[in-house]
């Protein structure tokens, strides 16, 4: 049999590359995908998946959200998720744009299909099967079916190394955990059912603190002091905008709870905690460790 030259696979992959995907997107529409030779993440998961594909280099434009991996900070981006404009995006002529269900505002999307560019909106939803749905959709808009099935199993390995080491820990009892997003000192939010970081923590065992609560409401001490969290949970880059651990201790009611009379808090990476994308086991079990077997502050590193 004769051997096929590295040129020739070369040339066979590019032309796959080049074929028309289809996928039906979160919003229940058939999107054609004619080419990614030329792609537009407006979603810091999204892209990461895309990377993990194995179709990075495709990828020629990102927004503010997109940060891992390190290498994509090279790319221009077009600002954040949900202040997004048509025109800055359509400068980078890209061949697929892709990005969250709910990006805003919503007529960029009408505006992007109009100028004859490919839209495909991934799944949000914040559970381990919404994390399936999630790398399906961006694998299949980018025509790595195969690979992305491999990132499906690989998510599925990490739960079940999570369950076998909660259950080998055996905690006597559940934590309540309450998630704080804040981004200095006015903007303070407790966040409950249906936020990603929140869907993390049940992951990771904690339960939930803040019964009641859908999605993120303004804190208030109030609210802070009735949920009577055991372990604070925030992002990275929230804590750093309050001025650190004292500074997050500062914040109204925070001091008066059982978490804060013990400086019981963990801080993660804002994609590393609120993704639930190929690395959602990991930081699940990551933030298990964190709450249950570790005291006083601790900063998670993602992997």
């Amino acid at each position: 049999m004769r051997r096929i030259s590295l040129a020739v696979l070369a040339g066979l992959f590019a032309l796959a590359l080049a074929q028309p995907f289809r996928v039906v997107d979160a919003s229940g529409q058939v999107v054609e995908v004619p080419s990614i030779e030329r792609v537009v993440s407006l979603d810091g998961i999204t892209t990461e998946i895309l990377f993990a594909l194995g179709v990075g280099d495709r990828v020629v434009g990102r927004d503010d959200s997109s940060y891992y991996p390190p290498e994509v900070l090279r790319l221009p981006s077009v600002g954040y998720q949900f202040r997004l404009s048509a025109e800055g995006i359509l400068s980078l002529r890209p061949t697929l744009v892709i990005g969250r269900e709910d990006l805003r505002p919503p007529q960029v999307v009408e505006q992007l299909r109009a100028a004859g560019v490919a839209v495909v909106l991934v799944p949000t939803e914040a559970t381990v099967e919404g994390a399936k749905r999630k790398i399906r959709t961006v694998a299949q808009a980018v025509g790595r079916s195969q690979r992305g099935e491999e990132l499906v199993r690989s998510l599925e390995r990490d739960l079940l190394a999570l369950r076998a080491f909660q259950a080998q820990q055996a905690p006597k009892g559940r934590l309540r955990g309450l998630f704080l997003y804040v981004r200095g000192t006015r903007t303070t939010f407790v966040c409950g059912e249906g936020s990603t970081p929140v869907g993390m923590m049940e992951l990771a065992g904690l339960e939930n603190a803040a019964r009641g609560i859908r999605e993120c409401k303004p804190m208030t001490a109030e609210s802070v002091v009735a949920a009577r969290p055991d372990v604070i949970v925030v992002f990275k880059k929230g804590l750093d905008s309050v001025g650190g651990l004292n500074g997050l201790l500062g914040l109204p009611g925070v001091a008066q709870t059982p978490a804060g009379q013990r400086r019981r808090v963990v801080a993660m990476d804002d994609l590393y905690l609120g993704s639930f994308g190929p690395r959602a086991g990991k930081a699940a079990l990551d933030l298990f460790r964190a709450a249950y077997l570790q005291e006083g502050f601790v900063e998670v590193v993602p992997r």
